[in-house]
């Protein structure tokens, strides 16, 4: 009994003796944890030593052309000990830093107070986002401010006398668009990140998210070295000296003068046909090389305001929607490689109804008793490609479609690329879902998609990937490419991409898609117009479509797409009459910014451009059109001959201004002066 009670006070002992050992051990830790915060953390102590940072910065975004679409500066918040001021001369301070910094009086009087509406005596921050230029002359007005002795002298805590004065203060950076709403929404936008005391942009959308870690900044810099009495900082040999690493700067491959016009064409097609939006994308066929994505809807990114939120999310890659008709080259093309139709093999298509399923019934617009696989998709007949659909076998035509990057991210280099939807084998192996999914029903593709899809009939069967980024380059010049996280694909076969080729010339020639012709150039592509879902039921609401290229003799080879949503204007809402007036007119503005040569020249392929593309007729082409008018009226009497000069009444030969140069032999000032 009592070794067993001696057991118990040996054990009470070692636990005792255990527990307290632990005890000693973190007030140790504690200890030496605080001894070396202390060494490590800044000591408001006088020192013989001082630091100036020298913070880094967010890379920039910058177009093709070399014009700045968004890059960074730093913001600075002004400071000022509510105490400090004489009040004798308070009125004189608000009047000089109202005029020094841009804000109103009464807003900065309403900082001197506080809620209860008595005077505040501690620190006032008088403004969070002054500018560097703002900050100079801020700094300049403290100096002066000094000299007038509109400060005094008040005690701190310890009973010292203390001067403060005004101060302005580095908080963090700030993001600029100094173009506003120009290339948005694919800019994209940024919030803000905290570090510490300093506010730093984030990229939130677009471009400026998708690129975040290659062009946030890097390390920042510093320069250390001894003081003097006043705290200016001492440069000799001892000194130590850092340089800032700043973000990689982003060079597109967009030119702002393209994206410019671009974009003022589609404000003005938007209005025309009363759309919700419209969007648009131009690349070059053969590298993927994007000229232009734009969308009608765009907004400042420096000033997002409540009626913007429904358009910060680009469309391109973002809105998967049911495609329609543009889907019937793609079914043909698989069923050309796949060696079960040729382009001249004949299908009866005339039924008044035509059955796929025990109750579901297809009807084309326009009545042909039978046509050729190459009418089919001139006419766009859904009867016809669903019996081409047939054909295949399910996962025949699924595999096909997934060569195009049909249900797969696009690879295009934006925050956001949505895979998109199709229907799984087991569906496609049933005639029904494969004829629905043949005409573009039943499933769910991007713009990005069909935009690369759309280019393997331009490249001899191979899509490839929309590249908006040309490079990342450093401050010292150094350029870095990276590649897509989603490659080119072999769609097709060279053949079967050839085939399909011609057969979208025919739809320009005779079809669905003749108000894109354009003499003089190669033009191709395919119309369509699907219904919109809404709440598990088609409504009256479309979407329409042209997807197609725009190719010269000279070897330039364009990929186009056009999106229009939801046309409201009475038949506008057919693919015929808004996507591809907005296709011809996109080839009109390629045209004259010389990237398309039409044969035989611009005045022989096209008598005049119109001004629908937000260009003004170039000058001898409006006097052109002046005289046919002068023509028209004069016709009534009888005319002798007459020279140009009687019909216009001009006794002086008159000095025709010099032909606008192309755009590519012009300077970005020159063009940026159009411009806007």
């Amino acid at each position: 009994m009592n070794r067993k009670i001696q057991n118990q006070a040996i054990h009470q002992r070692k636990y005792k003796i255990t527990g307290l050992f632990l005890i000693l051990c973190i007030a140790m830790f504690i200890f030496l944890f605080s001894i070396l915060k202390t060494i490590i953390s800044e000591r408001n102590i006088p020192s013989h030593n001082t630091t100036i940072y020298d913070r880094s910065f967010r890379g920039s975004i910058i177009s093709e052309d070399d014009y700045t679409l968004s890059n960074s500066q730093k913001t600075y918040q002004a400071v000022i000990r509510g105490a400090s001021i004489d009040p004798e001369k308070k009125e004189l301070f608000l009047k000089l830093f109202s005029i020094y910094s841009g804000i109103e009086e009464k807003k900065l009087r309403k900082k001197f107070k506080n809620r209860k509406g008595k005077d505040i005596k501690g620190n006032i921050i008088l403004s969070k986002h002054i500018t560097s230029r703002h900050a100079m002359q801020l700094k300049s007005l403290a100096y002066k401010l000094r000299k007038l002795d509109v400060f005094r002298s008040i005690k701190n805590r310890n009973g010292i006398e203390v001067l403060y004065g005004l101060d302005i203060i580095e908080n963090g950076e700030t993001r600029r668009f100094p173009l506003k709403d120009v290339m948005s929404p694919i800019l994209g936008y940024v919030g803000k990140k905290s570090d510490g005391r300093y506010t730093r942009p984030q990229g939130k959308k677009g471009l400026e998210r998708n690129y975040e870690k290659h062009i946030t900044s890097k390390k920042n810099g510093y320069f250390k070295g001894k003081r003097d009495v006043v705290g200016t900082l001492i440069h000799d040999k001892n000194s130590i000296k850092m340089q800032r690493v700043d973000g990689l700067d982003l060079h597109l491959n967009i030119p702002l003068a393209f994206q410019r016009r671009v974009e003022l064409m589609l404000d003005s097609m938007k209005q025309s046909i009363d759309a919700e939006e419209i969007i648009v994308g131009v690349m070059e066929s053969k590298t993927g090389k994007v000229l232009s994505l734009a969308s009608s809807e765009r907004y400042d990114p420096a000033h997002i305001t409540q009626k913007d939120i429904p358009a910060l999310n680009p469309k391109f890659s973002e809105y998967p929607y049911e495609p329609g008709s543009v889907m019937k080259p793609i079914t043909l093309a698989i069923a050309l490689e796949h060696k079960v139709v040729t382009p001249n093999t004949w299908f009866k298509t005339g039924y008044d109804r035509f059955q796929i399923g025990k109750k579901r019934y297809i009807t084309d617009d326009d009545f042909f008793d039978s046509q050729t696989a190459t009418d089919i998709i001139v006419h766009s007949s859904n009867i016809g490609i669903s019996q081409i659909s047939w054909r295949l076998t399910g996962e025949q035509y699924r595999d096909g479609l997934l060569k195009f990057g049909i249900a797969k991210p696009s690879g295009i280099d934006l925050s956001r690329d949505l895979p998109g939807q199709l229907k799984p084998l087991y569906l496609l192996n049933n005639k029904m879902h494969r004829a629905n999914s043949s005409y573009g029903y039943g499933m769910m593709v991007t713009f990005a998609q069909l935009f690369k899809a759309y280019s393997a009939f331009n490249n001899d069967g191979v899509a490839v990937t929309p590249r908006i980024v040309a490079y990342l380059q450093d401050e010292k010049g150094r350029h870095y490419t990276l590649k897509p996280k989603v490659g080119d694909l072999k769609a097709v076969g060279k053949r079967a991409a050839r085939q399909i080729h011609k057969i979208l010339l025919e739809v320009v020639k005779r079809g669905t898609g003749i108000k894109a012709q354009y003499p003089g150039l190669e033009i191709g592509g395919k119309t369509g117009t699907a219904h919109i879902v809404k709440h598990g039921h088609y409504v009256r609401e479309y979407h329409s479509s042209f997807y197609g290229f725009a190719n010269d003799k000279k070897g330039h080879k364009y990929t186009i797409g056009v999106l229009v949503i939801k046309a409201k204007k009475y038949h506008k809402y057919f693919a015929s009459q808004s996507a591809v007036p907005t296709f011809k007119r996109i080839v009109d503005i390629l045209v004259e910014l010389d990237y398309l040569k039409p044969e035989g020249g611009i005045e022989a392929a096209s008598p005049r451009i119109k001004e629908h593309s937000g260009i003004s007729l170039p000058p001898v082409r409006a006097q052109m059109k002046k005289r046919k008018t002068a023509v028209k009226k004069e016709k009534k009497k009888p005319v002798k001959k007459k020279s140009v000069k009687s019909l216009f009444k001009i006794k002086t030969k008159p000095k025709l201004k010099p032909k606008p140069q192309p755009v590519k032999n012009r300077s970005p000032h020159e063009m940026f002066d159009d411009l806007f």
